[in-house]
């Protein structure tokens, strides 16, 4: 069992906490950087799915794991950051530009969302964002002249200082830097005063108030960073696809982002890549799994969506704290025997009394 005796404070904010961490990591990211060569095509191509949702998985872990605020809308910001980043290609705006735009329009959008959302919290909140995603949709359904109505619109290769990404490898190595990149955002910005005032909200709105957190503001600009990343994504998920319709940023899609982060984990970064294989890795499992089953289950329609409530249920009854929630204890267990308690991980919630007042 490894013991980290922490001297600074410097120390206790570091990213790579041990030796291991930067090993096992450093692993996994030459892995990553070598998959083009020793994967095939077809699974370079689910391996570039699962970075793009991470990058979504990581906006709404921000916004639902670290602030706690509840959304069932996402695909909208997804939605503005494909058709941005559509538009702006289709008119020759390079690349990083056009991204960039994607990321902006999506998080000002946000903002929008994020401002009439302070009034209302938990079930209100979902609704009201569930109510955004509807109009989101139907705009893009409606707004013809730009977004092509029902009918969609091709997106071109990108194309940044005379460069097109044509091939597959080559939008995977970019989608993997762009994923570093955003990981990196994301970890930066949770062990700075920002992030830590996104995790006071999250566990006592009535104690970060009171001990000065503006919840207006550190609200919304969660939402703006949550949107911004879903943009980005959005932008990343249109150009894989080279097709974009309405019907793609439906509410099923918000749904499917939500289940992702909760089963990953809520409140750790590890969960938002978690959840996002899990998500890519489900179908396959679930075609490949259809050959061995009877054929009134295999060839039953709505087999997935059952698959995936069961799943969810599962989860929110047995393991709560997700996919890296189970790693924690099977890694706690391992460090720890032969002397590993079963109620090391029981839920525990504690209120504060004018908490327990409302």
């Amino acid at each position: 069992m490894r013991f980290i005796f922490k001297t600074d404070y410097a120390q206790d904010i570091r990213l790579a906490k041990h030796g291991g961490h930067v090993f096992w990591y450093s692993l996994m990211l030459l892995f990553l950087l070598a998959a083009p060569w020793l994967i095939d095509e077809y699974w370079l191509a689910q391996l570039t799915f699962i970075l793009i949702y991470a990058i979504a998985g990581l906006g709404l872990m921000l916004l639902a794991g670290f602030t706690g605020q509840f959304s069932l809308g996402h695909a909208a910001f997804l939605g503005v950051g494909a058709y941005t980043q559509a538009v702006f290609t289709n008119m020759g705006v390079p690349f990083p530009l056009a991204l960039a735009l994607a990321a902006g329009i999506s998080a000002a959008v946000g903002v929008v969302v994020g401002l009439p959302a302070l009034r209302v919290k938990g079930i209100y909140l979902g609704i009201a964002t569930i109510a955004f995603g509807f109009i989101v949709e139907e705009g893009f359904a409606r707004w013809e002249s730009v977004t092509g109505g029902n009918s969609g619109m091709s997106v071109k290769s990108p194309e940044m200082f005379g460069w097109v990404l044509g091939s597959g490898a080559e939008f995977y190595g970019l989608c993997l830097l762009i994923t570093v990149l955003a990981t990196l955002g994301i970890l930066n910005l949770l062990r700075s005063s920002t992030g830590r005032a996104f995790v006071a909200i999250r566990d006592s709105e009535i104690s970060a108030q009171s001990m000065g957190i503006n919840l207006a503001r550190y609200k919304t600009l969660s939402f703006a960073i949550s949107a911004a990343l879903a943009g980005v994504a959005g932008a990343l998920y249109a150009h894989k696809l080279r097709f974009i319709s309405p019907d793609q940023f439906n509410i099923l899609q918000s749904i499917d982002l939500l289940l992702m982060v909760v089963i990953g984990g809520l409140g750790s970064v590890h969960g938002a890549f978690l959840g996002a294989i899990f998500l890519i890795s489900m179908p396959q499992l679930i075609s490949l799994s259809k050959d061995h089953l009877p054929t009134f289950i295999g060839q039953a329609p709505g087999l997935q969506g059952l698959v995936y409530g069961l799943v969810l249920i599962g989860f929110v009854l047995f393991e709560p704290l997700g996919l890296y929630g189970r790693w924690l204890k099977i890694r706690t267990y391992l460090q720890t025997f032969p002397f590993y308690r079963k109620g090391m991980f029981k839920r525990q919630k504690s209120f504060q009394k004018s908490d327990r007042l409302r």
